[in-house]
């Protein structure tokens, strides 16, 4: 079955996403796809990319929609592979385990491997206590407040360059330890995505989630170092996304809170306030 984007686009969008699909497949798709495989690494513990259903493997959400469809559009098969943190991601990708990852950009995780334009926004807040006194983001660095976020994410990374008198309490990926923390008063807030913060928000009782945002994390996918044509073949291939739909549409179906297309801007990566 076509996908709905394309069957709604007409024919002569119809002609030419498949002669750019045709492009890709003579031009670069071994180097896309060594192994005849492609082999997409993401990050398993982030909704906001995609989720699996533990009891079917079912996977759905953006990230696993895009992949999809490059696979398709290279003659391809898809292997989806879950990861447990960015740097795993990049690891995966730099040493060849991976032909491509989905990961955000962040500034300290440049140099082993190339990052794409930005294709997706993810809003990062904080959880608080009910009775806490921070009511929005701008009360988060105050003297005295402990301030978390889990070890590598892209909202501790920004923490530790911006927090000026709050202090940072890194913790690991653990929703017994992020609650223990919380409610024992270890921390007075949690830094992440709004879909983390919501999952937390809703087993973690008298805690609420402040309403504004941090800053957005912008979502890349990362190639290995000197494959410019694997990167510019990429990068073409979000703008079509982009322009198409299915992007917008991929990230409706995946169904994660605080998610948004990234518009077309070269100088948009730079999410982290500091």
């Amino acid at each position: 079955m076509k996908p709905c984007w394309l069957a709604a686009a007409g024919f002569v969008l119809a002609t030419a996403v498949t002669s750019h699909a045709q492009d890709i497949a003579q031009d670069i798709a071994q180097d896309i796809a060594p192994t005849g495989t492609l082999r997409a690494a993401y990050l398993a513990t982030n909704p906001a990319q995609a989720v699996r259903n533990a009891q079917t493997g079912e996977v759905r959400g953006a990230s696993f929609d895009l992949a999809t469809e490059l696979a398709r559009r290279i003659g391809k098969p898809l292997d989806f592979k879950p990861t447990p943190s960015p740097p795993a991601v990049i690891e995966a990708v730099r040493s060849g385990q991976a032909d491509i990852g989905f990961v955000a950009y962040e500034a300290t995780r440049l140099g082993s491997v190339d990052f794409s334009q930005t294709y997706m926004l993810v809003h990062q807040s904080f959880l608080v206590l009910d009775a806490s006194p921070i009511k929005a983001v701008a009360d988060i660095d105050r003297s005295g407040l402990k301030i978390s976020g889990t070890r590598n994410d892209s909202i501790t990374l920004c923490l530790k360059r911006v927090l000026k008198q709050a202090t940072l309490v890194e913790l690991d990926n653990n929703p017994e330890q992020i609650s223990k923390a919380i409610t024992g008063k270890e921390t007075d807030a949690i830094g992440a995505n709004r879909q983390r913060l919501t999952t937390l928000w809703r087993s973690i009782p008298g805690t609420r989630l402040l309403p504004d945002n941090f800053f957005n994390v912008p979502q890349n996918i990362v190639v290995p170092k000197d494959k410019p044509e694997v990167l510019a073949a990429v990068d073409k291939f979000i703008d079509d996304m982009r322009a198409s739909g299915f992007l917008r549409d991929a990230i409706a179906r995946g169904g994660a809170i605080g998610v948004e297309p990234a518009p077309k801007s070269p100088g948009s990566q730079h999410g982290c306030p500091g």
